[in-house]
């Protein structure tokens, strides 16, 4: 799921070179991105990330270790 949140974060910061350890801060990222992110994440899986947590878990991995993605979507 890790990949999953990076393709969202290469797409919602227009950085093809992000990756599962990439920083979304140190990326660009800001709350107005953040919110692009949740809202796909729940578009995309169903499933409700609050805002707070991609800044408590800035990278891919970290992320998606924090938020209960069913892996079979």
């Amino acid at each position: 799921m890790p990949e999953v949140i990076a393709g969202l974060y290469r797409e919602t910061l227009n950085d093809d070179s992000l990756d599962t350890t990439s920083d979304f801060f140190e990326a660009g990222g800001d709350s107005l991105a953040a919110f692009q992110i949740t809202a796909r994440l729940h578009a995309l899986l169903g499933v409700e990330v609050p805002v707070a947590l991609v800044f408590a878990y800035p990278t891919p991995e970290d992320l998606a270790s924090v938020v209960d993605l069913d892996t079979d979507r």
